[in-house]
Formats: C-alpha cells, structure tokens, sequence
C-alpha cells in the first residue's frame, strides 16, 4: 500500500509511530468490505475509543461545516458532551442497519452508559460505483467490523465504508494520518480517520500545486473543467489523548474543515461535511465518585493552538493517503473510477518545485 510520505509529498507536521488514528493509545479500528457481482462495493467502518472491550464513554463534540449528510447520535454527543460507543461508517442508504447493529452488539456485551443507545454512524454516497438500494451491508458486515476492530497499522483506500467512495473524481475511500506534538507542547497525539467521497477534478490540490488543473482525463463529471459547484461528502473522526473538555473538541472537529479545505475543496450545497473528535483523556470522568462529582483535567485554551494545527495537517494528510492508496475500480454498470496516477503527481510536485 502506497501512502503520500511514500511519494514525498511534503506534508506538514510530524506523524505519529504509525502515522494513524491508531497512535491513539487503546483506539480500535475494524473493517468489512462488500465486493460482491457488479453492483456491491461498500462496507463498515468501526471506530472503538478505548478499544472493543472498554465501554467508558469520552468527551467529544461534532461539526458540521455543510449537512447535506447525516451523523446519527450527533445531537446528543453535542448536548451531553458525551460520546457513548463504537462509531459506525457506512454508505447513505445502510445507516439504520448499522445503527440497529450496533445496538444489537451493545446489548450483547452489556455495554450501554444509558439504559438505551443513540449510536453514531455517519455515511457518505457512494452510489456511483455501488447500487446502495440493493442494501448490500447486512448485520453479518457490521458485526464483523465490530468483533475484528484492533490497533496498529491500518488498510487505506478501497476498504470497509470507503470502498466505493470517490474523491475528486478520482477512486477515494478511507484514509488515515496523524501528528504527535513536541514534549514542549505537551507531547500531546491527535489521529485522524476519513471517509472521502467529495469534491471535483479541477480543485484538487496537493501540497499547494493545482493537480487537478493539469490531471483532466477520465474525470466521470466535468472533463476536468472548473464547474464552481460541488457535490459529495466528506467524513472526518479526530481522536486525541490531549485532556479536552467537550466545547473544545467541537472546536477541534471545526479545524477539519481547513484540512479539507486544504486539499481544494470549497464545501458545496450538495456535500454532507460532518466532522466528530473526541478524547481519551480523563477515563470514568462519565461516571463520576459516589458523590456524583468528577475530578478533571482539561488543558487551557491558550495551549490548544498546536492541536489547532495538528488537526489540520493530519485531516489533509488522511484525505491523501485515502486518495494515494485507492486502486482503480469498477463498479456497478460497468462503471470505472480511476485511482490517482502516482508517476504523474510525482511529476507535477517536482514541475512546482514541491518534490526533488
């Protein structure tokens, strides 16, 4: 699997060990990819915050920088600040399966904070290459992604909820990154996982050189041309170990938008843009003691600008590795979305004077 660092883009920021949401100490990550005929190219994501074994909810917060999309659960991890269970990604059309599954799983491990579960699962269309009113992932996929979740190095591109997705008219899917702070700025990890499926061929943009301009042939909607709108979706989860509280993780899921942004996306009508981070610090802070109260730690505002900056440079760099990692793939009707041509960005970055 080829990741951006491998073609030398240069990237800001200084990765993780694995450069992953899983340098996230105990975070879980599980997949199942649907490949089946010529019309089932999808799957589940499953994101584990302390791991599958661990209920203890964290802090979190959500963003949506265009709705166009749905993250279920959204209202009340914003409300309660609370994020209560695995995460679920999927296709538009396979949320309510996802969802109920992950209840159903919940159950089944006596691992509900309430007495009830409002899981977050959140989606992205990727009809295109896949016919998502066939309903192709079922109970079986779901659980599967749930029950294999681990940490360590991670498939990109063409796998579990990203499999059919698309990314500026090129193959996109799932991508991860991440940055580890300096000791002298807390020596704090932030992680990111995306589900890119957004934007159009001529805004792509890597490491500041217009790629999109020149790379114009076998994009399936504009021919390459500038079309001043945009339709797609872009899912981002941010994880850190830094001790936030919930109102600064909704400011940590707002600087995804900038890590998009990065890349050439404007943010269109038709895009679902919905961004969650949440935190591992402060474990059975959901809790509390005996008398109800619960003894925190919580970084000052005045110290959160580098997670700031670590939140964006990983979501950039996530939505890269998604789009440097997808292989070419048809799909249904004999539909064929081509994968980003490696030699031919590599020659771009060195025509601009971004790679030797």
């Amino acid at each position: 699997m080829t990741r951006a660092r491998d073609l030398e883009i240069p990237l800001e920021g200084t990765p993780g060990p694995l450069n992953a949401i899983t340098d996230i100490s105990g975070l879980t990550v599980g997949f199942a990819t649907v490949i089946k005929g010529d019309s089932a190219r999808t799957g589940v994501t499953v994101i584990h915050p302390r791991g599958g074994t661990n209920h203890d909810p964290v802090f979190a917060g959500t963003f949506a920088f265009n709705g166009n999309g749905e993250m279920t659960g959204a209202a009340w991890v914003d409300e309660g600040g609370l994020l209560e269970g695995p995460i679920g990604l999927t296709n538009t059309h396979s949320v309510g399966i996802v969802r109920d599954t992950i209840i159903q799983w919940q159950a089944s491990q006596d691992a509900f904070f309430q007495k009830w579960s409002c899981p977050v699962v959140a989606e992205t269309a990727d009809g295109w290459l896949n016919d998502m009113n066939q309903f192709h992932v079922e109970p079986e996929h779901v659980l599967a992604a749930l029950n294999s979740a681990q940490g360590g190095p991670l498939p990109e591109g063409n796998v579990g909820g990203g499999t059919g997705m698309i990314c500026y008219e090129f193959k996109g899917g799932t991508g991860t990154s991440s940055r580890k702070l300096p000791e002298r700025l807390g020596g704090w990890t932030v992680g990111v996982l995306v589900q890119a499926n957004f934007g159009r061929r001529y805004q792509l943009t890597v490491a500041g050189v217009p790629v999109g301009q020149h790379l114009t042939e076998d994009a399936p909607w504009t021919n390459g041309e500038n079309p001043l709108t945009e339709q797609g979706s872009l899912i981002v989860i941010l994880a850190t170990d830094a001790p936030l509280l919930p109102h600064q993780l909704r400011r940590i899921a707002r600087r995804a938008t900038l890590g998009m942004a990065r890349t050439g996306s404007l943010g269109g009508n038709g895009s679902g843009d919905i961004f969650l981070a949440f935190s591992t610090a402060n474990p059975g802070a959901a809790h509390g003691g005996e008398d109800g109260l619960a003894a925190l730690q919580a970084l000052s505002n005045d110290r959160i600008d580098p997670l700031f900056a670590a939140s964006v440079y990983a979501t950039e760099e996530a939505i890269l590795n998604a789009m440097i990692a997808a292989e070419t793939m048809t799909g249904r009707d004999g539909i064929t979305v081509k994968a980003l041509p490696h030699d031919r960005l590599r020659e771009l970055l060195k025509t601009y004077g971004r790679a030797t």
